[in-house]
C-alpha cells in the first residue's frame, strides 16, 4: 500500500495540499478526478519524487521504480518505434538480443508490430500513443504515473488505445494512478476513484468499481449508475 500521510505542499503563497492523506493500493489502478489547477500533476509528482514534500510523509515507494505516460506521447522524433522503447530499456537489459524480443511483444501487444522501423512523424495520432504506453509498460516500473494520456484523442482513437492499455495491465503487476477530466475513462478504467476539491485539495467522493475492467461497457448499468454518482459530486 502507498500511503500519503498528512501532506503539506505549497508554491509560494498557493497551499496545494494540507493535511491531506490518501491511500493506493498496490496492483490496482486509482483514478484522480478533479478541476484544473488543483493538484492532481502535483500528486503524481510528489510520488514519483520529483517534487518533495514540505511535511508529511510518503511510505510504500522504498526501492519502487516509476514510468510516466502524458497527454503527448513525448517521443523521439529521428528514432523509430522499436528505438524509442529501445531507448528506455539499454540500460536496463545489457543483452540486445533480449532487450529486442522484450521491445517486440510490446509493440505487437499494441497493434505496431508492422510499424517498428517508422519514425513517429510518419504515424497518426493514437499510434504515438500506443507507442508510449507501450514504452511506459516495457519499462520494468513498479508505478505507472498517467497524466490526461488519451486527452488529445478523439474518441474512436481514445477507444482503441484505452483497449491497448487494458490488455498491457492485463498482464503486468503495475500499480497505476490515472489522471483524467473524463468521467467514462475513469469509469471504464480505474479500480478505484477519487474526486479532488479544492482549495487546497482534499477528497470529496471516492468509489470501488467492482465489474473487471477487461470487460466494462458504459451500457452496463452498474457503470451508468456509479458515472451518475460522479457527476453529482464534480
Amino acid at each position: 500500500m502507498i500511503k500519503l500521510k498528512k501532506i503539506h505542499k505549497k508554491f509560494e503563497d498557493k497551499v496545494i495540499f494540507e493535511n491531506f492523506s490518501l491511500e493506493i493500493e498496490e496492483g490496482k489502478i486509482t483514478c484522480i478526478l478533479g478541476p484544473s489547477g488543483i493538484g492532481k500533476t502535483t500528486l503524481l509528482k510528489l510520488i514519483s519524487g520529483l517534487t518533495k514534500v514540505d511535511y508529511g510523509i510518503i511510505t510504500g515507494l522504498t526501492d519502487k521504480k516509476c514510468s510516466f505516460i502524458f497527454q503527448e506521447p513525448r517521443l523521439i522524433p529521428w528514432l523509430t518505434a522499436h528505438a524509442n522503447v529501445d531507448y528506455v530499456l539499454k540500460d536496463v537489459y545489457p543483452d540486445i538480443s533480449y532487450r529486442d524480443s522484450i521491445i517486440r511483444h510490446y509493440l505487437m501487444m499494441v497493434g505496431l508490430s508492422d510499424n517498428m522501423n517508422s519514425l513517429p512523424d510518419t504515424l497518426s495520432g493514437g499510434m504515438k500513443q500506443r507507442l508510449s504506453i507501450a514504452r511506459a509498460f516495457a519499462y520494468p516500473s513498479d508505478i505507472l504515473l498517467m497524466d490526461e494520456p488519451f486527452n488529445s484523442l478523439n474518441i474512436n482513437l481514445k477507444m482503441s488505445v484505452m483497449e491497448s492499455f487494458k490488455r498491457l495491465w492485463s498482464e503486468s503487476d503495475k500499480t497505476v494512478i490515472f489522471i483524467t477530466h473524463d468521467i467514462d475513462e475513469a469509469v471504464l478504467l480505474s479500480n478505484t476513484l477519487h474526486i479532488f476539491d479544492e482549495n487546497p485539495a482534499r477528497i470529496i467522493f471516492s468509489k470501488t468499481i467492482a465489474p473487471d475492467i477487461m470487460n466494462r461497457s458504459m451500457n452496463d448499468e452498474r457503470l451508468i449508475k456509479i458515472k451518475n454518482d460522479i457527476m453529482q459530486n464534480l
